[in-house]
């Protein structure tokens, strides 16, 4: 069974995907050991609480400096003893002493068709309407592990989705997720589980 953690700044939409993932079967061989938010009174707390997940906050304003920040999350994240770390919306930039002791077991989900805006400052909203304004047809979203750069490691899924006349950054967004990151996602996690699980 995969250890799952997983990290969130927010509402919590994709945890959510994975949590009824696992609830309806689909993901058959992880479940979540942990779910860590680095902001007090997220709904991504409430939601970690209905299905029966332990959670914890780090928060960057408890420190009093970076390097006390990521000391106590990377404690916090191997308190988990977890296989494998998912990055759901989750704001922070990740420790590079995190990816050393995890590499290859953090992956992340980029709201589009990486190469095309990610990196540095491309995050949220932001993505769409970078993706409105340069006019593109379709866009999407990519599941990536997860290295030094930013979204620059290497892609394990990808799904398009149509860009659609009269589109705002929200709608954009909306549809997304909907089509994309909260089916790639327990999808991605299912295929690393399946491929551990048949070795």
């Amino acid at each position: 069974m995969l250890r799952v953690v997983v990290m969130v700044s927010g509402g919590g939409t994709n945890l959510q995907a994975i949590i009824d993932s696992i609830s309806a079967g689909e993901i058959k061989n992880a479940g979540i050991v942990g779910v860590i938010s680095n902001n007090y009174g997220v709904y991504a707390l409430e939601r970690a609480k209905k299905a029966g997940i332990e959670s914890a906050v780090v928060c960057p304003k408890d420190f009093l400096d970076r390097a006390a920040f990521n000391e106590a999350l990377l404690d916090k994240v191997n308190s988990y003893e977890p296989d494998l770390i998912v990055l759901a919306g989750f704001l922070v930039v990740i420790p590079e002493k995190m990816i050393d002791a995890y590499e290859n077991r953090i992956i992340n989900i980029h709201p589009s068709l990486i190469p095309s805006f990610c990196g540095t400052g491309y995050y949220g909203l932001k993505v769409h309407e970078a993706a409105l304004a340069r006019g593109v047809k379709l866009t999407g979203a990519t599941v990536h592990y997860v290295d030094k750069g930013t979204d620059t490691g290497p892609i394990i899924l990808q799904k398009a989705v149509e860009v659609k006349e009269g589109d705002t950054p929200e709608i954009l967004q909306r549809r997304v997720m909907e089509e994309a990151e909260w089916k790639l996602l327990p999808a991605a996690i299912s295929k690393i589980a399946d491929e551990k699980e048949s070795k």
